[in-house]
């Protein structure tokens, strides 16, 4: 199994990444259902730090941003391993391929970091590139703004200001409204 394969399976989710469950199954060659009985059984190996079960929310959210199909699938909310916690399995499923997998999960975690920590030099360059063109465009349009006279500057102030006096009706204009008709109640 290739690296990039197992990298594409880690999310961020409540700003630490994450392997689920089904995903890790998957890698480990064995059924969902086994490898969440192996950990149930061995629960003390799993503080929370090492894993949690996700909320509605965030089984609904990460969905939604992954094709997962809502078909079929789990019935239980996934849970989610941390690095720790994908490590801590690899003690609870004992096979041949449990343990090759695991160090290659391992390395998958490593090198995200690694490249958070330590992005390419072009990339750098990149950011670096853009950064010096936004700070030479902002100087330019405060220059162009420094040297408008005073009409010019007149009027842009009073566009300024009815822009936010129509935010502010704007506002106003979306506040929820009583509703008409009668309410029935009953005895």
């Amino acid at each position: 199994m290739e690296l990039s394969i197992i990298q594409g399976k880690i999310y961020e989710i409540r700003g630490i990444r994450v392997m689920l469950d089904f995903d890790l199954a998957e890698i480990y060659q064995v059924e969902t259902r086994s490898l969440n009985q192996a950990v149930s059984r061995n629960i003390k190996r799993f503080p929370s730090d090492f894993m949690f079960q996700l909320t509605k929310e965030e089984w609904q959210n990460l969905k939604s941003q992954f094709v997962i199909s809502s078909w079929g699938g789990t019935r239980k909310l996934p849970f989610a391993f941390t690095e720790l916690g994908t490590t801590m399995l690899s003690s609870v499923l004992r096979s041949d391929v449990a343990i090759e997998r695991s160090v290659l999960i391992v390395r998958a975690f490593v090198a995200m970091r690694q490249l958070i920590l330590n992005p390419p030099v072009t990339e750098i360059k990149e950011l670096q590139n853009e950064v010096r063109e936004l700070k030479q465009y902002v100087e330019d349009a405060f220059t162009d703004y420094n040297n408008i006279n005073e009409d010019t500057r007149m009027q842009l102030e009073l566009v300024n200001e009815s822009l936010a006096e129509l935010h502010v009706k704007n506002k106003e204009l979306n506040k929820p409204r009583n509703p008409i008709g009668y309410k029935i109640t009953k005895d």
